[in-house]
This record gives structure tokens, C-alpha cells and sequence, in this order.
């Protein structure tokens, strides 16, 4: 058996074990979100992986959804909010409006710049630079400012990670990586969610 053919089964095999432990732990916006990128970005160039939680110095962080591919390792947060949104990359609050109700929530820029720096650390053989953060919003949210750099829908997404084509890791480089973040990553489990939210009223009360 050729060293591609491994490659492709291991990432495979483990491609179909994370999307079936993933699955219950999910919300509409992940639900919908993993299914788009596994239809349009499949292995071996490409390996999703849900539901994300690592063990930090200072508590966990739970990630949506990390994509690791041939050109790079793309970090996504999902929100999944209708309303109007009203948006500022350097507030630390957003705004949703929604039957004239307003509700804030926490930057989703700032929220994944934690789990882009977890990510890092992990692979710290590749350049931070292949380590890129991305939020989608998959609901019928409607931005009423300009939408910031690195925010989209789900179909500006598909877009923007078809438009990477810039290889930064070869095939058993891209394996090591799946590798090294399957073994750090926490079980998917009940008891995994209740122990980060726990570890985020510890330190601040706020969001992953």
C-alpha cells in the first residue's frame, strides 16, 4: 500500500469518527456549517474537524470548527443569528436587533483570537501565519455596517476557502497536524461542555 493510500484511510477513518462524535453536540448554525465544508472541501487536501475543546494554562477553549488543509489551517467561529447586526471589529461588543429588541454579544473576532493562539501553540512547527481565524454567520443575519475583514456568510466562506490555493503543508505534514489536535483535543462529551463552562465563570464569566 502506498504511503498516499495510508494517508487518505487514516484521515478518513478519522474524518468519519470526529462528524459522528460531533453531531449530537452541535448547534443549527455548526450543524449547517460542517455540512456545507464537508460537501465542498473533502479529504485528502482537506480534514474538518467539530466541536473542538483544548486544555489551556488558564482553563479550556472550545472551538466550532478547525480545517486543516494543504493551504492552511483555517480556525472558524459560527454564529447563528438572525436580526439586524450591527458590527465594529474593534468594539468588544455587537449588536443584534431583533423585533426591535436589542441583545449584545461578544466580538466574535475577539472570541476566536483565543482559539487561533491555541491552535498555534499546538502546531507550532508551521508559521502563525498559516494559522488563520474566520467567523460565519449562517443564519439570516443582516450586517446594517460594513462587515468586517474576515466575517462571512456561509457561501462568501465556500468562496474564500476555495480562493486559498497556496500550498503551506504537504499531505503528511497536514496527517501530523490532524494528528497532533485529535490527541490534545478534550472528549466529546456532556461532561467536557459543563467543565468549560465552568472553566469560563472562573475566569471571566464571558463566552469560549
Amino acid at each position: 500500500m502506498t504511503t498516499l493510500l495510508y494517508i487518505v484511510l487514516a484521515l478518513s477513518v478519522g474524518y468519519l469518527l470526529g462528524r459522528f462524535r460531533a453531531a449530537r453536540f452541535q448547534n443549527r448554525g455548526e450543524a449547517l456549517l460542517a455540512k456545507v465544508i464537508r460537501t465542498s472541501f473533502q479529504p485528502p487536501d482537506y480534514h474538518l474537524m467539530n466541536h473542538v475543546t483544548l486544555q489551556l494554562k488558564d482553563g479550556t477553549t472550545q472551538i466550532d470548527h478547525i480545517l486543516v488543509s494543504r493551504f492552511g489551517i483555517f480556525v472558524i467561529e459560527t454564529k447563528d443569528y438572525k436580526g439586524w447586526i450591527f458590527a465594529n471589529p474593534k468594539h468588544a461588543q455587537w449588536t443584534q436587533v431583533l423585533f426591535k429588541r436589542k441583545f449584545r454579544f461578544q466580538n466574535p473576532i475577539f472570541q476566536n483570537i483565543r482559539h487561533v493562539r491555541a491552535v498555534q501553540d499546538l502546531i507550532d512547527f508551521l508559521p502563525p501565519t498559516a494559522v488563520t481565524s474566520v467567523v460565519a454567520f449562517t443564519g439570516e443575519a443582516e450586517f446594517k455596517t460594513e462587515i468586517p475583514p474576515g466575517v462571512f456568510s456561509v457561501t462568501q466562506l465556500v468562496d474564500f476557502l476555495k480562493e486559498q490555493r497556496i500550498e503551506v503543508m504537504s499531505l503528511n505534514r497536514l496527517q501530523f497536524c490532524v494528528g497532533r489536535l485529535e490527541t490534545a483535543r478534550l472528549a466529546i462529551s456532556a461532561k467536557t461542555d459543563v467543565e468549560h463552562v465552568q472553566s469560563l465563570q472562573r475566569r471571566h464569566g464571558g463566552a469560549a
